[in-house]
This record gives structure tokens, sequence and C-alpha cells, in this order.
């Protein structure tokens, strides 16, 4: 019952922060939500037992889009004042606390149980990393496999970000250009 819940609240959770990724206008959301959605990924690893591949998408994929993130930043005028509309903040503080409870009871289940066992024991005479290419390139190739497609798509929408706008370079321009330019896009904007 617990694993059901955790695996619904995850999906749900990872739904909505792809949905944000790909909809949003807000560079700073869509790569905040890439990077909290890969998050959420790691813990279906951690749902099926598999505690290194979690750790490795924490650590690997996660930095991955924290890597691309910095870079994305780089390249968007995220200089610029963003107006946030205004949202009810009862709802923000209810939406907080309902998932501060939900990671609660999803960290404390495990603890918690008294009928945890190894669905696969380790084999006999193996090395750890032994058992984890057994474990990985057999039980969990699929999720594997989706997971280096995922990070492909990531290196590719880095490298498309980055292309973009790069027909001028600020380093050769001069001051008076760069202020110009500046006043021609707050023109624009007002």
């Amino acid at each position: 019952m617990f694993e059901a819940i955790a695996f619904y609240i995850f999906s749900i959770l990872t739904i909505i922060m792809f949905y944000i990724t790909v909809s949003t206008k807000q560079p700073l959301y869509a790569l905040t939500s890439l990077g909290a959605g890969m998050i959420l990924i790691s813990g279906f690893f951690f749902m099926l037992g598999a505690d290194f591949l979690g750790v490795v998408q924490i650590i690997v994929y996660t930095g991955a889009i924290m890597a691309l993130y910095a870079f994305g930043m780089m390249f968007f005028n995220t200089t610029k004042e963003i107006k946030e509309p205004r949202h009810d903040s009862g709802a923000v503080v209810t939406l907080s606390t309902v998932a501060a409870i939900l990671v609660i009871m999803i960290f404390a289940g495990p603890i918690i149980g008294d009928k945890m066992v190894s669905l696969y024991p380790p084999l006999q005479g193996a090395t750890n990393t032994q058992s984890i290419g057994m474990v990985l390139f057999t039980k969990y190739l699929v999720p594997f496999e989706l997971a280096a497609i995922m990070l492909l798509v990531a290196m590719v929408a880095g490298i498309v970000l980055a292309g973009k706008k790069m027909d001028r370079s600020l380093t050769l321009m001069t001051e008076e250009e760069i202020a110009m330019e500046q006043e021609a896009k707050n023109k624009v904007l007002v």
C-alpha cells in the first residue's frame, strides 16, 4: 500500500514538474522545474530498491541539469525585472504544507515498516560493482536507458540554448554600443 501511494505521489509531482518545464515562458522556472523533476525521478529508483541508481540520478543527471541551468542563465537576459502575478498566499502555504507532510511520510514509511526484505539478495562471491552491474543491466536496464536518453535530450537542449542569439559578442562591442543596445531594448519594453 505504501509503495502504491509513494508511486502515485512521485508520478504526479514528476508530471507537474515536467509540465511546468515545457509550458512556462520564464527560463528560470523551466530550468528549476527540470531539475526538480530529475530529482523526483530518483525517487522511483529509491522505491525500486536501487539506491545506487537513485544517488547516481541525483548526482550525475541533476548535477548536469544544474550545469545546464547555470549555462542557460548566462544566455538569457536574467537581469531584467520579472513581474510576478500575485497569487493567493493561502494556497501556496497549503500546498507547501501538504508537500512537506507527504515528503515526511515517504521518508518515514521505510523506517517505520518492519517487514522490509531484500528482493534481490547479493550474489555469492560477487563484488559490489559486479552485483550492481548484474542488476543494472538486467532488471533496471530500461530505466537506465531512459535516464541516458533524458541526459542526451538535456545536452541537445543546452546546445540549442547556447546557439541562440550568438550572432553578436558583448566582449567585442564597445561600451557605447552596449549602452545603445540596452537603450533600444528599454524603448521596446516601454
